[in-house]
């Protein structure tokens, strides 16, 4: 306490009615300074829970409508010309279907998610998500819409198109995923044995 506080704390002690506050604590603290079993569960806890964007990292953002009949298209930089024609020509075997008929919006989001993460985890290099046009409905092509927003949002997505019409056509869009690490590592330890 400095000397002016306690000079005034002085002067009004000496007023006679005047008395100190008797101030509570606020908090109640441990004395040994251990935390209590649940506390340190909530901890634990709250350092592995994922966020809802690691959990789920498509944006629920607004989404640009696309018509029934357009076609969605993207390509990330450094996929080559010729893969991207040969994925855009249905050239690629299939390997994994989703099939989003009859699936809210959110529980597309999650599918979508999920089945890209389990397409990667499974080296899935061609996929197909079959999500309809959307014709005669209020909203039109609404989960096409959203796959056309969602897919580039996600890093393992490569590139996708419409597909050609024996795989569902303008309601259905091929996807082209990136290699695992495991894939990566086989490619390359391939090539090297080759140049030996």
């Amino acid at each position: 306490m400095s000397s002016d506080s306690k000079l005034f704390k002085d002067a009004l002690c000496e007023l006679g009615d005047v008395k100190p506050l008797v101030q509570e604590s606020r908090v109640s603290l441990r004395k040994d300074g251990k935390p209590s079993a649940q506390n340190l569960l909530e901890r634990r806890a709250a350092a592995t829970r994922q966020s809802e964007r690691e959990m789920n990292p498509l944006s629920g953002e607004y989404i640009e409508l696309v018509a029934p009949w357009d076609p969605i298209e993207f390509k990330r930089d450094g996929v080559q010309n010729g893969v991207y024609r040969n994925l855009r020509l249905g050239k690629y075997t299939v390997d994994a279907r989703l099939d989003l008929h009859r699936h809210s919006v959110e529980m597309a989001r999650s599918a979508v998610v999920e089945f890209v993460r389990d397409c990667v985890e499974a080296d899935v290099r061609c996929a197909l998500i079959t999500h309809g046009k959307g014709e005669g409905r209020k909203q039109p092509a609404l989960l096409k819409s959203c796959i056309n927003h969602w897919l580039p949002q996600l890093d393992q997505v490569l590139a996708f198109h419409s597909a050609q019409k024996q795989h569902g056509g303008m309601g259905a869009t091929y996807l082209l995923l990136r290699k695992s690490e495991r894939k990566r590592q086989e490619n390359l330890e391939r090539h090297q044995r080759r140049r030996i």
